[in-house]
């Protein structure tokens, strides 16, 4: 039971935050029904009902097929949901079930009335639910103008039932009241969370568009600075090279020229794009903290940052950029944050930098994937070393990256240096 609920945990930790949100909806909407049905059904109309064989036998028959009205919804549920949230079609057979078993209870709600089997007006709180069940799941189905003209039908009908077996006056007016309400309280207890859950759903993927979008626009910009670079060199290594052809058929010494500066082009263009590669993959310390600090915030999360990087060497900065940037990212996709901690300190001759959070699940991180191992690689490049500890719900990631000792020496060979430095 213990390894059980540990499983259960590690899946609800396991889950987004949208995921948990349905899932909680999904549970309440599942057990709605049965809140109903024993509140307004079963045990009010189980004490009230008279000894009388009829009355027995139409009452424990109508609480059992309302028990099986419950069912149906419960076992259907997930697949209207899904229709309204757009994933599957319109479950139309559990629609007709529905309408079917609500029909039944119609039914032995009326020869109830009919046979007087139900003292001290509890038959009120069984017309109440009879139709509960089959408008929540119509709730999920249809437009709220086809809902509400549905349950007007609905409603329209179980009157006229009832007042075919005796209902008179103001009996039959508290019945369309009684079904009028059951069906508005269907339409607010499911609508408003499935619209909610829409709109999350809806945020959810426009932020996965805008995260594809920004990274096609960043090859693009890629694109346009190599083809800035390369283009025009390019152009000129083609001319250059069919004008050496020419000049060499003809015997011209000339050709050599051109192909010495096709030669140099070609050198010139390779050190253009190794500094554009190398400008798209260097990373800013102090832009991905800022970056960080937006985008934690942005989701609600406290995010606080201290330490500068300005003193940092260009490669130590772009290792620990890295390292931001998947922190951050960890902490968006994992676990449940409150706050994160983002702490850079330089001193006696290190940086180390902090990272640390919430609201972290009890899965251990490398089971989760390569980002940590990735971490490793790049941190290796400048004898970087990186740990994390988790525990308490608290996740602390933390990094060390040795800085590159200044020039050292004697005065003498110092004066040298900067003499030479400035002869150069």
């Amino acid at each position: 039971m213990i390894d059980r609920m540990r499983a259960w945990q590690r899946d609800w930790h396991g889950r987004s935050k949208i995921e948990r949100v349905e899932l909680q909806s999904v549970v309440m909407w599942h057990a709605m029904p049965w809140i109903f049905f024993l509140s307004w059904l079963s045990v009010p109309l189980g004490l009230s009902l008279r000894p009388e064989l009829a009355a027995q036998l139409f009452g424990w028959s109508l609480i059992a097929l309302a028990a099986a009205q419950c069912l149906h919804v419960n076992r259907t549920l997930r697949r209207s949901i899904d229709h309204y949230l757009r994933r599957a079609p319109l479950p139309r057979r559990d629609l007709a079930v529905a309408a079917t078993l609500m029909g039944g209870t119609v039914g032995l709600a009326v020869g109830l009335q009919a046979v007087d089997g139900v003292d001290g007006g509890m038959l009120g709180l069984t017309t109440l639910y009879v139709t509960m069940p089959f408008a929540q799941a119509l709730a999920f189905a249809v437009s709220v103008r086809g809902f509400l003209a549905r349950m007007a039908l609905v409603d329209a009908v179980a009157v006229a039932a009832f007042a075919a077996g005796g209902a008179r006056g103001g009996e039959l007016a508290v019945v369309g009241g009684l079904i009028a309400f059951a069906g508005a309280l269907a339409l607010v207890s499911t609508r408003c969370g499935a619209w909610t859950l829409s709109v999350m759903w809806e945020a959810d993927r426009a932020r996965e568009v805008e995260a594809r979008l920004a990274v096609a626009e960043e090859r693009l910009r890629f694109g346009r600075d190599l083809h800035d670079v390369m283009g025009r060199n390019l152009a000129v290594i083609a001319l250059k090279s069919e004008l050496a052809v020419q000049l060499a058929r003809r015997g011209r010494p000339e050709a050599v020229d051109q192909m010495v500066e096709v030669q140099r082009i070609a050198q010139e263009s390779q050190r253009e794009v190794r500094e554009v590669v190398r400008g798209y993959r260097e990373v800013d310390l102090t832009v991905e903290l800022a970056g960080a600090q937006g985008v934690l915030e942005a989701a609600g999360i406290t995010c606080r940052v201290a330490g500068s990087a300005a003193e940092l060497p260009a490669s130590v900065q772009s290792a620990l950029g890295w390292v931001v940037r998947e922190a951050a990212t960890n902490v968006l996709r994992h676990g449940d944050a409150g706050r994160c901690d983002i702490a850079l300190a330089v001193d006696e001759g290190r940086a180390t930098l902090v990272v640390e959070n919430d609201g972290a699940p009890e899965i251990a991180p490398e089971g989760r994937g390569s980002g940590l191992a990735g971490l490793r690689e790049r941190l290796a490049a400048v004898d970087g070393v990186l740990d994390f500890a988790s525990g308490d719900g608290v996740f602390r990631l933390a990094v060390e990256v040795p800085l590159p000792l200044p020039p050292t020496g004697t005065p003498e060979q110092k004066q040298a240096r900067d003499s030479r430095r400035v002869a150069a």
